[in-house]
């Protein structure tokens, strides 16, 4: 099952500091929700445990994260494959900083998720409304983060 979200967030802060927060792997793996732990590989790599709930199905799932920075600085893809009991999530996600002129950055975001196993067999509609929210509030933590 394929699932594909988009949205923005407005950051109150500059282009370069939200720069350097995406492309921090310890910083953007806290960001993913309901995150148990981040393991930072490398300056591009890190693993997360995260709790999965998505109808009866509910536990842990290991994600194995790669960042790649564009090297314009203003654009960030993401590869984020994992499972747990007996499923396996592939998402690609993306994300352009957009200067807004007035010291806030907009953060223009993309996703797409494919699920296989008992997780894609719970229903398309739960599925999509709990990968929107899934995506949605990761980025969502990045702006919360930025604006403490």
């Amino acid at each position: 099952m394929n699932l594909t979200h988009s949205g923005e967030e407005r950051i109150p802060v500059g282009l370069d500091t939200v720069w350097a927060f995406v492309t921090d792997p310890d910083k953007v793996g806290h960001c993913f929700p309901d995150v148990i732990s981040v393991t930072v590989l490398d300056a591009t790599h890190f693993d997360a445990v995260v709790k999965v709930g998505v109808g009866p199905v509910r536990g842990k799932f290991n994600m194995k994260v790669e960042l790649l920075p564009g090297d314009s600085r203003r654009r960030l893809d993401m590869k984020i494959a994992g499972g747990g009991f007996g499923s396996a999530v592939d998402m690609t996600a993306g994300a352009d900083l957009v200067d807004a002129g007035d010291g806030t950055t907009l953060l223009k975001w993309a996703g797409e998720a494919v699920a296989r196993g008992p997780i894609a067999a719970v229903g398309g509609r739960v599925l999509d409304a709990q990968a929107q929210k899934l995506i949605a509030q990761a980025f969502g933590n990045v702006r919360q983060q930025l604006t403490l």
